[in-house]
C-alpha cells in the first residue's frame, strides 16, 4: 500500500492508502476528498485538480501536453498543479502530499 497525504482547503490533513497502480483520483474519492473527476481519466475536464507539494513534484513523471492544456484553464493552478486522474501510485510516490483546492 502506498501512503498519500491530502491537505484540505481548510488545512486539515488526512492520510489515505492505495494500491500500486491505482489512480490518485480513486484513492482521493475513496477517502471522501471533494474531487469530482467526471471525465473518468480521459482528460475531458479538470475537476480532479490537485496541487502537489513542491518537494514531491519532481517524483512525478512530467505531465502530458493534454494535461498541461487543461491545467491552463484552472483558475487556482500553480506550477505543481496536476490532474489526480493522471497520477498512478507507485513505490516512488510513497508519502506523496497533495493539496485539494476548495
Amino acid at each position: 500500500m502506498i501512503r498519500v497525504r491530502f491537505i484540505g482547503a481548510d488545512g486539515s490533513v488526512r492520510e489515505a492508502k492505495g494500491v500500486q497502480g491505482a489512480r490518485l483520483l480513486d484513492v482521493a474519492q475513496a477517502d471522501g476528498q471533494p474531487l469530482e473527476g467526471t471525465c473518468d481519466g480521459d482528460m475531458a475536464c479538470a475537476t480532479c485538480h490537485v496541487i502537489v507539494a513542491a518537494e514531491d513534484a519532481a517524483r512525478l513523471p512530467p505531465p502530458r501536453e493534454e494535461e498541461e492544456d487543461l491545467l491552463d484553464m484552472v483558475p487556482q493552478a500553480t506550477r505543481t498543479s496536476r490532474l489526480a486522474c493522471q497520477i498512478r501510485l507507485s513505490a516512488a510516490l510513497e508519502g506523496l502530499t497533495v493539496r485539494v483546492p476548495g
